[in-house]
């Protein structure tokens, strides 16, 4: 076995120090040339080599040294070298350096004492300590607190060691009279941790003694008694109470590492209401009052902890909670919403929404660079609320439709969103919710919320005035026809605006001009000499509508939504409007700006002509409007409503089996124990013991103390790394933790000869790394050791990890070697079903870069069958609601996605369609930010999705 190593110094291999150098350095009398021989003599020991010859020359040259630096190099020197020979016995030479130890510790030096009494503690052998404890004791009273504080450590270090209570009887005494006396913050604390760690009765009696003055200790202290709390707690549970009043009276300590520390030990320790009270209104102060980032998100993932488990509580803290939002960061900023939206209840649902609204508002005034997000981030929250609590809707909407026009694109696609459901689920802010529409819909720029905002406006304008007011608010946006014009020679005399702003372009006249926004404008006539081709018709600067801007651009989706939107409008005004001549008025005007679109689609003045889906759309409302039928009237008024309405109820449905999942907790079995409180001594038990004992009777009582029985899922990660009938058999257990991996290696000698410095060698491929140096061990005959090896784990991509075991016999010179079976770490264990807005995820998709395509091969028939093997193989999550995967139809399309420990997405698109011969075709695609995921996912997903495994 090697040996342990108490420090860790950087090397450089390639000037290696000769060890003549070093002596001839040490044997002359010029100080900085023997502190840096002994630093390269240091070095070289720490790597590995051994310098005997150099131990004498050390003796007579640098023990008498003065020098504070070398004598500090010499006990370095002292600590890496072989004190003891191949038997275990102290080597002679080492009486020489018990002396000189002596010395130090008798040195008027106080720092020479210290270091050597530092040093002391690392010291194993009982033989060299023996001869300086009498020196040490002495070291408890000196003068100095560095001398004290540092022979306190060595007397428990020495205590500790296997002969230690022999070497010093009555330590834990003469400790104790030292701390009753002792004044110094430092060396109080090491003495009461070697009482805590060596005669733990002893530092509980003086604990309970000094009980008043506990608020006083320093900080160092307070922090020992935490640790003594904790673990006396966990051994004699029976005692609690007493030991949490202390905790509980820490929390005014001034110190707020102490203070952090107590309100994690009261949640450790105990589940009364009073406690977990106090911890978490800990937890909201320090988040008031530390500036540091880190700490913020450290105590917000405390208060997100203490929500799962104790979430009645928590409800009480909310408005403490959201006070976090006052910080400039966006991830602190997010997390807070996080948890405060799992906490809102009817009672205080008005008042988080007011300060939500508030923050909204301040987005607008503030000019910091992600107010954009940050608004994006509170109009979601906002969501969230008024759909748990439809009343609170109506305060808010009015607010955050003035954001409708907001620069930041999925800010205002959100506010459109939550405006489309707060319509339909709130029938009274109906009126109000469109007047201000149509009020407001001039400022909408972003095409995806033009759409959304005019399907609002077909759907939800009922009345004859609210109908007239969609109608010539559309045309307002849309703005005089033509959209473009075929001008002859001569005739642009009429365009004298368009002058203007082609006046600084001078093209041929054979091409439309264009302006400095991207748009097109007629020539001047001065500089038209032939016939001019057609040419976009831009209509004023002060009057140009949102939607025409949007539909020269070439955006004939919008132009389609744009047509269906007059067609509802137009077909809602027949049933209310009285005058024949009114409704005969609006159809024309309505198919006048369809026919247009189609023309400036299909004119040669645009890029790019109007594509078939819109295109066919158009002529479809066109059709309608000449023709109506009672069967299409229905569809088109009612059946686009109901879907919405479907598909809003299918959402609520799925959000609250969500949390009735979320909210199932294992149940105790029929025959365990229970303790029924009211049934005990209530004696001498204060309000707190009493609300720990009725706390713990519940948990007991509805199962939360049970572990669930794991052997089952341990059996199926044990690896066999060898064959039955090699001579050394090994299996490994394989366990992943986030970033690191453990394996346990099971090594059994299947020989009857002794195999000495057997070593399990490992090797990485992937993002993998191997913390440690590997062991060598002797293994008797048939038995067996158990090897410990940790791995850290930098990202997702799947890694391999392969090696070898190599052991001596003792009639063979030659190392024997058994190779191993590679071990293949899965992705599966990295990452987990995660949700995200269908938004976020085509955001996502468009941006994310590497893409794996996947071709279906499977034996499966079905494609929802299909679809289910290949969630169970990814673990992942379908965002595809399930009514929309329902019916028969031969082909079927989902979305899946999950998230990596490391924070990394996945996205899955799954597209499948069944052939006439039954056999399923189509692809699957695998979308990510990194190489990694995409390629390790695809492996899994073709090596499972045959559905044999």
């Amino acid at each position: 076995m090697e040996k342990t190593c108490t420090l860790l110094v950087h090397f450089d291999k390639g000037t290696p120090a000769l060890a003549n150098e070093i002596r001839e350095a040490l044997e002359g009398s010029d100080v900085p040339a023997k502190v840096d021989a002994m630093k390269k003599a240091v070095m070289i020991l720490l790597n590995g080599e051994t310098i005997p010859q150099l131990f004498i020359t050390i003796v007579r040259y640098v023990l008498p040294s003065e020098d504070h630096t070398i004598q500090k190099l010499l006990l370095l020197y002292l600590e890496i070298i072989d004190k003891t020979d191949a038997k275990g016995k102290v080597l002679p030479e080492m009486i020489l350096i018990c002396q000189n130890l002596r010395n130090n510790l008798q040195h008027p030096n106080e720092y020479l004492r210290g270091v050597t009494l530092r040093f002391l503690c690392r010291l194993n052998e009982s033989e060299i300590i023996e001869p300086l404890i009498p020196s040490v004791l002495q070291n408890l009273e000196h003068r100095h607190p560095y001398v004290r504080r540092n022979a306190i450590l060595a007397v428990m270090a020495i205590y500790k060691l296997p002969q230690g209570e022999q070497l010093l009887v009555d330590a834990p005494e003469t400790i104790e009279k030292v701390l009753s006396t002792e004044q110094d913050p430092s060396a109080k604390r090491n003495a009461f941790l070697m009482l805590f760690t060596c005669a733990q009765e002893r530092a509980i009696s003086y604990l309970f003694t000094h009980i008043e003055r506990i608020l006083d200790w320093g900080e160092q202290l307070q922090m020992v008694v935490l640790e003594l709390i904790k673990k006396v707690c966990r051994t004699n549970k029976h005692e609690k109470g007493k030991y949490i009043k202390i905790i509980i009276s820490l929390l005014t300590a001034p110190s707020t590492a102490v203070i952090y520390e107590c309100a994690g030990t009261l949640v450790s320790l105990s589940s009364a209401p009073t406690a977990i009270r106090a911890a978490a209104d800990t937890y909201c102060k320090l988040l008031q009052s530390q500036s540091d980032n880190n700490v913020k998100l450290i105590v917000l993932d405390r208060l997100n902890e203490l929500k799962t488990s104790h979430k009645e509580i928590m409800v009480e803290m909310i408005m403490d909670i959201l006070r976090a939002l006052s910080s400039p960061n966006l991830d602190i900023r997010r997390k807070t919403l996080d948890i405060s939206l799992e906490l809102i209840t009817p009672r205080n649902v008005d008042e988080v929404v007011l300060m939500l609204k508030k923050e909204v508002v301040k987005t607008q005034s503030a000019d910091l660079e992600k107010n954009g997000e940050y608004r994006q981030m509170l109009v979601q929250a906002i969501h969230t609320c008024a759909m748990k609590f439809p009343e609170v809707a109506s305060t808010v909407v009015h607010v955050l439709m003035d954001f409708l026009g907001d620069t930041n694109v999925a800010s205002a696609i959100d506010v459109v969103v939550f405006v489309r459901e707060i319509i339909e689920t709130n029938p009274k802010l109906r009126v109000s919710i469109i007047t201000r529409l149509l009020d407001t819909f001039y400022q909408i720029r972003a095409a995806r919320v033009c759409s959304c905002a005019l399907w609002i406006i077909g759907e939800y304008c009922l009345s004859l005035s609210e109908i007239e007011s969609g109608i010539a608010t559309i045309k307002q946006c849309l703005g005089e026809l033509p959209f473009y014009t075929a001008t002859e020679e001569g005739e642009g005399q009429d365009a004298p605006k368009r002058d203007q702003l082609a006046s600084s372009i001078t093209v041929s006249s054979r091409k439309p001009v264009v302006l400095a926004d991207g748009t097109y404008a007629t020539q001047s006539a001065a500089l038209e000499t032939a016939m001019s081709p057609p040419t976009l018709v831009q209509g004023s600067l002060a009057t140009q509508g949102n939607l025409r801007s949007l539909l020269l651009s070439g955006d004939f989706f919008l132009g389609a939504v744009v047509a269906c939107t007059l067609t509802k409008l137009v077909l809602r005004l027949e049933e209310v409007q009285p005058s024949k001549v009114e409704v005969n008025k609006a159809i024309t005007h309505a198919l006048l700006y369809m026919v247009s679109m189609i023309q400036l689609g299909q004119s040669p003045v645009l890029p790019h002509p109007i594509d078939n889906d819109a295109y066919d759309r158009i002529v479809l409302c066109i059709r309608l409007l000449c023709n109506t039928g009672d069967a299409a009237r229905k569809i088109w008024l009612h059946s686009c409503k109901e879907s919405f309405v479907n598909m809003l109820a299918d959402k609520q449905f799925r959000e609250s089996e969500e949390r009735k999942a979320k909210a199932q907790i294992s149940h105790s079995q029929p025959d365990d124990l229970i303790d029924f409180y009211h049934l005990k001594s209530r004696k001498g038990m204060s309000q707190l013991e009493l609300e720990d004992e009725v706390q713990d009777d519940l948990k007991r009582a509805t199962g939360e103390f049970t572990k669930e029985n794991d052997d089952a899922n341990k059996l199926n990660r044990i690896l066999q790394l060898t064959g039955f009938s090699d001579p050394v058999y090994a299996e490994a257990y394989v366990t992943v933790h986030h970033y690191d991996i453990v394996l346990d290696v099971t090594v059994i000698n299947r020989t009857k000869e002794t195999l000495q410095n057997l070593c399990l060698e490992l090797a990485t491929m992937g993002d993998l790394k191997l913390v440690e140096r590997p062991q060598n061990y002797t293994l008797a005959p048939e038995s067996s050791k158990q090897i410990r090896a940790n791995i850290k784990v930098s990202s997702t991509e799947t890694g391999v990890i392969f090696g070898n075991i190599v052991y001596e016999t003792s009639n063979v010179l030659e190392r024997n070697v058994v190779v191993l079976n590679d071990i293949h770490i899965d992705i599966m264990d990295y990452i987990s079903p995660a949700t995200c807005a269908d938004v976020a995820f085509r955001s996502m998709w468009a941006e994310f870069e590497w893409e794996n395509k996947v071709a279906v091969n499977t034996v499966i028939q079905d494609e929802k069958e299909f679809l289910d093997h290949i969630i169970k193989s990814t673990n992942m999550k379908c965002l595809t609601a399930p009514s929309a995967l329902e019916g028969e139809c031969g082909f079927l399309a989902a979305n899946l996605y999950a998230k990596s420990v490391f924070g990394e997405d996945a996205l899955v698109n799954v597209s499948v369609e069944k052939q006439s011969d039954g056999k399923l075709s189509g692809y699957i695609r695998i979308r990510s930010k990194t190489q990694g995921i995409a390629l390790s996912l695809g492996d899994k997903i073709t090596l499972k999705q045959k559905g044999a495994a």
